[in-house]
C-alpha cells in the first residue's frame, strides 16, 4: 500500500509506514563467509553457551511447553524473539523476515503479484462488528473491472466466511495463481442482496511511478511511490511521452515514497545528471567504499526541476534528492526528509526467511551523511516521530554551486515548507472516516456521479444530515470555516469510487498547494543550474 498527500480514501495506509521504512534501501541479496579474530571467536563461543543454557533452563521448566520457533524468532512482526531483539539492539533498520514478511519483501521488490488487486481493511460496522472492507480497487486489476467499489464489504471468499478473520487471511484467500477464479461475495450499501463476483486472478503490478502526466502545458509532474524493479523503466516511459510533448519543467514529487532498490535510484537520477557525475557511495566496516556514477548522462535536456519531499521521503528516495540536490540539478522543496541511510543487506537464511543486515552507510556526492541519529531517542519516536531526531546539523558541504548543505539528518529543503496541520474540525471528519461512509451511502441512493461533478448546496446538505444520523455534529461556523475542504473531499471521494482512482487523484495534485508553489518555483530551479555552472566554471573544476 501507499499513500499520498490528499488521497481521502487511503489515509489508513499511514499504518504502514513503520514496514516501508525498514524494507526501505535494500542493497540486495547476499550471502558471504566471514572470519573474526581469535578473540572475537572466543567471545562469540562464550556468549553461544551462555544463551543455549538459558534456553535449555527456560525449555526444561517454564510453566507451558515452549516453542522453539517462537522463542527464537519470536511471534511474526513482534521484533521479540531472539534474533529479532538481538537486531533491535544495532539499529531500528536490521531485521529478521519470517516467511510472510519474506515473501512481502520480495514482491515488494519485484513490484507486482498474483490476485485480484485491491486493498482491504477492517472496519467497524453499524452495529460495532469488524468486517472487512474494500478501500481500493487498483485501476485496472481484476478486482477494479469486476465492478467492486470502495466500501463494498467482503463477506465470503469461495464460500467461507470473513468473519473473525483478519484482513492478512482475508489477502492470504484472494491471492492465488493465475488464471484461477476466486468467488467473493459482497454487501453493499443501498442493495438488499450479496453480489456474488468470480474474479479471475492475475498478475497484479504495483506501479511505482504512479502519477505522471502534464499538469500544464511543457509542465510534467511525476509522483514515485516507491523504488521497485520496475521504476526506472516507468519513468524512462514516461520521459519519453513528455519529451513528445515538449517537456520543459518538471515536478518530481518523492513525498511519503519510502525508498527501495539503490539501483533504481541510482537509474533514476542518471536521467537528470551529466555523464560521470556521482549519485551516492557507501561504505561500512567490512564493506569497500563503491561509488555510483552517472553511466548515461541523459541531461542533454536541462530543464529546470522541482523535487517535493516530506518527513516520510527515506532511503532510495533521498538517495535521488541528494543527489540532485548537491549538483544544483533541482530545488528541493517542503519538509525536512526522513534520514534513512544505512545499507541493508539482505542474506537468505533458508528457502523462507531471511535477514536484512546494516553492512554500510550512505553518503551523498558532496559527502554528507543521509542517515539521522538513532541513539537517544525510542524505536517508536524513531519511525512516528522523525522530527524529533533531526534538528542537529551534522558536518557542512558544499554543493557544486558553492551552497552549504549539512548532513546526517536527511535532506533539509532549499525551500521548507511545512504540510499545513489539519483543523479540528477536519480532523474529526478524516479520523471517523467520515467521507469515505458518507460516499458508500451516496451512491447507495445516487448510484453515480457525473465526470463533472461538483458539490453544490444540496449535496451538502445531505452530507450533513447524513452525519448528524451518525452523531456527527457540525456547526453553521464550522461548515463554512471549513467548507472548500468538505467539497473537495466530498467530491474526490465520489468522483475516485466512478472514474477511478487516477482520475481522483489527478485531481487532487492539480489543487495541491505545494504543488501549484513547486510550478511557481520553476524558474528559481533554473537560475540555482545556471548558477552552479557559472561556479563550476570560475573555479576551473570538474564534477565530483
Amino acid at each position: 500500500m501507499k499513500m499520498k498527500q490528499t488521497r481521502p480514501f487511503l489515509w489508513f495506509a499511514l499504518s504502514t509506514v513503520l514496514l516501508c521504512a525498514v524494507l526501505g534501501g535494500l542493497y540486495g541479496r547476499q550471502v558471504e563467509a566471514t572470519t573474526t579474530d581469535s578473540g572475537d571467536e572466543s567471545d562469540v563461543q562464550a556468549s553461544l553457551k551462555a544463551f543455549t543454557r538459558v534456553y535449555n533452563v527456560v525449555e526444561q521448566n517454564y510453566a507451558d511447553p515452549v516453542s522453539p520457533d517462537r522463542a527464537i524468532y519470536g511471534p511474526a512482526n513482534s521484533g521479540i524473539g531472539a534474533i529479532p531483539g538481538m537486531l533491535r539492539t544495532l539499529d531500528p533498520h536490521s531485521n529478521f523476515f519470517d516467511p510472510r514478511a519474506f515473501q512481502q519483501l520480495r514482491e515488494d521488490q519485484e513490484g507486482k503479484y498474483f490476485g485480484v488487486g485491491m486493498t482491504i481493511q477492517q472496519r467497524l460496522n453499524k452495529i460495532g462488528k469488524l468486517t472487512t472492507v474494500v478501500v481500493l480497487p487498483l485501476p485496472g486489476s481484476p478486482a477494479f473491472r469486476a465492478g467492486l467499489r470502495p466500501g463494498d464489504t467482503i463477506t465470503a471468499v469461495d464460500g467461507k466466511t470473513t468473519d473473525g478473520l483478519t484482513t492478512s487471511q482475508v489477502a492470504d484467500m484472494l491471492r492465488g495463481p493465475k488464471g484461477t477464479a476466486v468467488q467473493v461475495s459482497i454487501s453493499r450499501e443501498g442493495s438488499d442482496t450479496l453480489l456474488e463476483l468470480a474474479i479471475t486472478r492475475d498478475e497484479i503490478s504495483r506501479r511505482s511511478v504512479d502519477e505522471a502526466f502534464m499538469i500544464k502545458p511543457g509542465v510534467a509532474y511525476v509522483h514515485i511511490a516507491n523504488f521497485n524493479e520496475t521504476t526506472n523503466d516507468e519513468l524512462t516511459e514516461a520521459l519519453k511521452m513528455f519529451e513528445r510533448d515538449g517537456l520543459k519543467g518538471m515536478v518530481l514529487d518523492l513525498r511519503n515514497d519510502p525508498g527501495g532498490l539503490l539501483q533504481e535510484a541510482v537509474d533514476v537520477s542518471d536521467h537528470f545528471l551529466d555523464k560521470n557525475q556521482l549519485i551516492v557511495y557507501h561504505n561500512g566496516r567490512r564493506s569497500k567504499e563503491k561509488r555510483y556514477t552517472a553511466m548515461k548522462g541523459e541531461s542533454s535536456e536541462e530543464y529546470p526541476i522541482v523535487v517535493l519531499i516530506n518527513r516520510q521521503t527515506a532511503s532510495a528516495a533521498e538517495i535521488v534528492t541528494g543527489a540532485l540536490q548537491d549538483h544544483d540539478r533541482a530545488l528541493v522543496m517542503g519538509e525536512p526528509s526522513f534520514g534513512k541511510g544505512l545499507v541493508q543487506t539482505v542474506y537468505p537464511l533458508s528457502e523462507h526467511a531471511g535477514l536484512a543486515l546494516t553492512t554500510a552507510r550512505y553518503y551523498t556526492p558532496s559527502g554528507r551523511l543521509i542517515q539521522r541519529d538513532y541513539a537517544n531517542v525510542s524505536l517508536y519516536d524513531y519511525y512516528y516521530h522523525p522530527e524529533l531526531s533531526s534538528g542537529a546539523k551534522g558536518e557542512m558541504r558544499l554543493t557544486d554551486g558553492g551552497r552549504e548543505v549539512y548532513g546526517g539528518g536527511g535532506i533539509t529543503p532549499d525551500v521548507q515548507v511545512s504540510d499545513p496541520k489539519a483543523k479540528p474540525v477536519e480532523e474529526k471528519l478524516l479520523s471517523h472516516g467520515a467521507f469515505f461512509d458518507f460516499g458508500k451511502a451516496y451512491l447507495g441512493v445516487h448510484q453515480t456521479v457525473p465526470h463533472d461533478f461538483l458539490v453544490d448546496d444540496a449535496v451538502l446538505a445531505e452530507f450533513r444530515r447524513y452525519l448528524e444520523s451518525h452523531g456527527l455534529q457540525l456547526s453553521d461556523q464550522d461548515v463554512e470555516d471549513n467548507l472548500e475542504f468538505i467539497k473537495q473531499h466530498i467530491r474526490l471521494q465520489l468522483v475516485g469510487v466512478i472514474y477511478g482512482e487516477n482520475e481522483a487523484q489527478r485531481i487532487s495534485i492539480e489543487n495541491d498547494p505545494l504543488v501549484r508553489r513547486a510550478i511557481d518555483s520553476l524558474p528559481k530551479a533554473a537560475q540555482l543550474l545556471a548558477n552552479a555552472k557559472r561556479y563550476v566554471a570560475s573555479k576551473g573544476g570538474a564534477d565530483r
